[in-house]
C-alpha cells in the first residue's frame, strides 16, 4: 500500500519550524504550583482572647466593685452641701477602690496589647477575622469599664440610700 499523504513541504526560508504533527507533548507530567502554608492563627486568637479581657471581664468586675462601693458608700458625706466631692467617704471602701483602679490599668494594658495585636494580625493575615474583632473591642472596652462602673455605682448608691443603716 502507499501512504495517502504527501511528504510534508519544508518550511520557507526565515520561517518558524513547527514540529510535525502539532506541538510537542510536554516533558513530564503537570504539577500544581507549589502552596505557601497556611498562616497560623494565634495572633489574631491570642488578640481577641486579650480584648476579651480587657472589654468584657474587667467592666464586669469593675462594675461588681462599683456596686459594692455604692452600697457602703454614705452619699450625704461623698457630696457635701456647698456641692463639693468629699473623698473622705471613700475610707470605708479603699480596699475596693484600690482594686478598681488596679483593674483598670491592668485593663488598659492588656487593651493595648489586644489593639497591636489585632493590627498585627489583620496586617499579617494571621487571624484576620479575630484581629479586627480584637481591634473593636480593644477600642470600645474603655468606654464600657467607664459606663459600667458610674452606673453601677449610682445603682449602689441608690441601693444603700434606700436600705438605711
Amino acid at each position: 500500500m502507499s501512504n495517502a499523504f504527501p511528504p510534508p513541504q519544508a518550511p520557507p526560508p526565515g520561517s518558524y519550524t513547527v514540529p510535525v504533527g502539532g506541538y510537542r507533548a510536554p516533558v513530564g507530567a503537570y504539577q500544581m504550583p507549589p502552596t505557601a502554608p497556611r498562616a497560623s492563627s494565634a495572633t489574631g486568637t491570642l488578640a481577641l482572647v486579650a480584648a476579651l479581657l480587657a472589654s468584657v471581664v474587667s467592666p464586669l468586675l469593675a462594675g461588681l466593685l462599683a456596686l459594692g462601693i455604692g452600697t457602703r458608700t454614705p452619699f450625704d458625706m461623698l457630696i457635701t452641701a456647698s456641692g463639693d466631692l468629699s473623698l473622705s467617704a471613700l475610707t470605708p471602701v479603699r480596699t475596693e477602690v484600690l482594686w478598681i483602679e488596679i483593674l483598670f490599668w491592668a485593663a488598659t494594658v492588656i487593651g493595648i496589647l489586644a489593639f497591636v495585636l489585632g493590627i498585627t494580625a489583620a496586617v499579617r493575615r494571621r487571624g484576620r477575622g479575630p484581629g479586627i474583632a480584637a481591634i473593636v473591642l480593644a477600642t470600645i472596652g474603655p468606654g464600657g469599664f467607664l459606663l459600667s462602673a458610674w452606673i453601677l455605682f449610682a445603682v449602689g448608691t441608690a441601693l444603700g440610700t434606700t436600705a438605711g443603716p
